[in-house]
């Protein structure tokens, strides 16, 4: 059974530690779509690994790991983790990881590319983590793209490589800082090292599932950054939700068993976008400094403000949860009162909006609804079982929870690894 973990809002909402939990009992973990734009810290044994573009059921020496086929991946970046992991003690890592050989390639080239795309953007940038996520999903999306399997074709591989840096020499001119000829090289070194690695997606995916592997899939970024379903256009270049999650790694929907939806017990967000709840004054820099919200991948702060229930009610009627884990509880514990978003009103016509709004210009004059709750002013940091928790904290997880009309089955109270209430 396919066990998916899931980001219910903008994403950074502590996917990993979740992750960290169930991977001991995985025998295989997944990465389906995006790159190594997302990020996670994981700590075992008191040693702390960052993971990127690769999956981090790597920690456990028992487990397997798979990167999916809609994953744009950066060569360079899958040998450096390797070679990270490894000094830091990881067993075996080269033996346990594999990938699809229908990934696209995140070139060096897609990165050059991507600083250039913000410019030309001006006001109106994505704020992307410029790793060249977007250009990679452009080309794969305009079918100039180039796949794993085609790089073990030397000459295929560079003629397509030579045309897609010709086609944006004549877009960028000398704004464009790429030599096309050391990408080339650098691939000579990686083909026979990548080998190793590819696999038959739908051949490796059919016989894990066929044998009824117990597999965790590790969701990238989150719902609302889905190309399709997010904050469009203030989104990634891929499919983050449920239905990323089936087609990037060929997924039996009927070995589906739970559907986790990580929820951060306020909200954050990096990059541009609207963002209803953000708090541009003490309340969103006491949640920065208390949450230290800045990005493992990129060390960019996160913009930060109350939770939005709005938000997490759109991702769960989209993503289908069966379960949520609310994290980081206990940045709350000093707050007085503590506000939710529970709906947004336009104020034009004075009426309630159905869901999360696709228009912009909606979204933008929407005005919040709050339901206000008292903090419970004490520490629930590395707090065990819910009936632990003050009757404030008890009351805020259960007003989430009849909210969104799903069961909270995991309350993260620090940043430790076993600092997690697990319920039911």
């Amino acid at each position: 059974m396919a066990t998916i973990i899931l980001g219910a809002q903008w994403g950074d909402e502590g996917k990993g530690k979740l992750t960290d939990i169930l991977a001991p009992e995985a025998q295989l973990c997944a990465r389906a779509a995006g790159g190594h734009n997302a990020g996670h810290s994981i700590v075992a044994n008191g040693v702390s690994y960052s993971f990127h573009l690769l999956p981090s059921g790597l920690v456990n020496p028992n487990c397997r790991n798979f990167i999916g086929s809609s994953v744009v991946a950066h060569i360079p970046s899958f040998f450096k983790e390797l070679e990270e992991l490894e000094r830091k003690g990881l067993s075996n890592v080269h033996d346990r990881i594999f990938i699809s050989d229908r990934v696209h390639i995140d070139l060096d080239l897609h990165v050059a590319v991507d600083g250039l795309e913000e410019v030309e953007l001006g006001d109106r940038k994505v704020g992307t983590t410029g790793r060249g996520i977007g250009p990679a999903y452009s080309t794969k999306a305009a079918r100039s793209g180039i796949r794993l399997a085609e790089v073990f074709n030397e000459e295929l591989f560079e003629s397509k490589l030579r045309r897609l840096a010709s086609g944006y020499k004549k877009r960028y001119g000398d704004l464009l800082k790429y030599d096309v000829e050391e990408e080339i090289a650098r691939f000579k070194t990686y083909r026979p090292n990548l080998r190793k690695y590819t696999v038959d997606a739908i051949a490796f995916m059919k016989d894990a599932q066929e044998k009824n592997t117990k597999i965790l899939c590790e969701g990238a970024n989150a719902l609302m950054l889905d190309l399709d379903w997010g904050s469009y256009p203030y989104v990634t270049s891929s499919s983050t939700g449920i239905g990323g999650m089936v087609t990037g790694l060929a997924l039996d929907i009927r070995k589906i068993g739970e559907v986790i939806g990580v929820v951060k017990a306020y909200t954050t967000r990096v990059g541009s976008g609207a963002f209803k709840t953000e708090d541009l004054g003490e309340i969103g820099q006491k949640l920065q400094e208390r949450g230290r919200e800045w990005g493992t991948s990129t060390g960019r702060t996160r913009r930060c403000g109350w939770l939005d229930l709005v938000v997490v009610k759109y991702t769960t009627d989209v993503n289908h949860y069966t379960a949520l884990n609310l994290t980081k509880l206990d940045v709350l514990d000093t707050f007085p009162t503590i506000k939710i978003a529970i709906a947004y009103i336009d104020p034009v016509t004075g009426e309630k909006l159905d869901s999360y709004p696709a228009s912009l210009d909606v979204l933008d004059r929407a005005e919040v609804v709050y339901h206000e709750m008292p903090g419970w002013n004490q520490s629930t940091t590395n707090v065990k079982t819910f009936e632990e928790l003050p009757q404030a904290a008890q009351d805020y997880i259960l007003y989430i929870e009849e909210f969104v009309g799903v069961k909270i089955k995991w309350v993260g109270t620090g940043p430790d690894r076993d600092a997690m209430i697990t319920r039911f």
